[in-house]
């Protein structure tokens, strides 16, 4: 052989070689990751592209109140300029139970508890609170400054005079806890309380593939997540669970938030697979939907990179809309954490890769 059949020789045989290990390597990865309409959702450093709502940025409720006595004795001697401005603002019956408050009988600071958190949360929810005089020696926290200064509507409101009522009475209503966090590079819940976290774009059809793992729960209940939900408009306080279609992962329990439904979704939803997964281990979820015909699948692998199984069904016409998707921590005391999150829009087909 002479040199110039050597080179050929060597050159067919180094680009053979790149070849077939450009498609063995093509073909180790998932059938869908090379897709160009396929977006990663979280980067696992922070939640960019997120959006929190958390129930009690909008309410107070009777677990929040830290120290009841000391906020039913500020109420009553207007102990400051806010607390005058309660005084002279909650009703006559609430006024009454606070009259007969008594720290030594568990009904009575049960009555008071529940009237306060009522109330206070109508103020929460409704005009500015905000007076520079009345909040006269008050400490505003940064993040209540920020807010105040941001002159707020809808949800933000709600969240400055929250923030208000919690500086003003610092230590008797306790600040509101951010409900999701970046931890060990998953997106984690905190357990703070309800409310959901959900994505900055809307979709409509979809595959949306991430992976899931439920840590502890006090009150204990599945980790879940929302499709078809409503966007708040920028003066709206978010309906609750945005008002969407709720997948229990990985066993596939269910629920109906739409306005009107809040029920089980009885005859939308269809068991396929009844699975005994344990949800404290790591399980790959991926979630097919049409808005346009209001269904959707779910698939669960456990192990992450086994073969997935179908799960569950939806099917209702009525419910498909073009919204965000969300992640909800269903109550207080649930720590959830989540990790690859990804979706790939308008697919060609709504076949359940991961299953195949």
């Amino acid at each position: 052989m002479n040199p110039v059949e050597r080179l050929e020789r060597r050159d067919f045989l180094r680009t053979g070689t790149m070849a077939v290990g450009a498609f063995m390597l093509a073909g180790a990865r998932p059938a869908w990751s090379a897709r160009e309409n396929k977006t990663v959702l979280f980067n696992g450093k922070n939640l960019r592209g997120w959006t929190m709502a958390e129930n009690s940025q909008s309410s107070i409720s009777g677990s929040d109140i830290a120290d009841l006595a000391a906020l039913v004795k500020a109420i009553q001697t207007k102990a400051n300029g806010v607390a005058a401005y309660l005084n002279g603002t909650l009703d006559d019956a609430v006024k009454h139970d606070l009259a007969a408050f008594d720290t030594s009988d568990a009904a009575s600071i049960k009555t008071a508890r529940s009237a306060l958190a009522k109330s206070l949360t109508a103020i929460v929810k409704g005009p500015s609170i905000y007076d520079k005089a009345r909040f006269a020696g008050v400490h505003l926290r940064p993040e209540t400054q920020k807010l105040v200064r941001g002159n707020p509507q809808g949800l933000r409101l709600a969240e400055m005079n929250r923030a208000l009522l919690a500086d003003a009475f610092a230590g008797a209503i306790a600040p509101v806890k951010p409900g999701w966090i970046v931890k060990d590079g998953a997106m984690s819940s905190t357990g703070s309380g309800r409310g959901v976290i959900f994505s900055a774009h809307d979709y409509g059809r979809f595959r949306w593939t991430f992976t899931i793992r439920h840590v502890s729960g006090n009150p204990d209940h599945q980790a879940c997540v929302l499709i078809f939900c409503t966007r708040p408009a920028s003066n709206e306080i978010p309906l609750d669970a945005l008002g969407g279609i709720q997948f229990q992962v990985p066993r596939g329990g269910h629920w109906d938030y739409r306005a009107g439904h809040n029920n089980a979704g009885n005859g939308e939803f269809t068991s396929i697979t009844r699975v005994s997964f344990d949800p404290h281990q790591w399980s790959r979820v991926e979630i097919v939907a049409d808005a346009s015909r209001g269904m959707a699948r779910m698939a669960v692998a456990q192990p992450v990179g086994s073969k997935a199984v179908e799960v569950l069904r939806f099917s209702d016409a009525t419910a498909g809309k073009v919204g965000p998707i969300a992640l909800q921590m269903h109550n207080q005391g649930l720590f959830d954490e989540y990790k690859d999150l990804a979706i790939e829009t308008n697919p060609k087909n709504l076949d359940l890769l991961t299953s195949a």
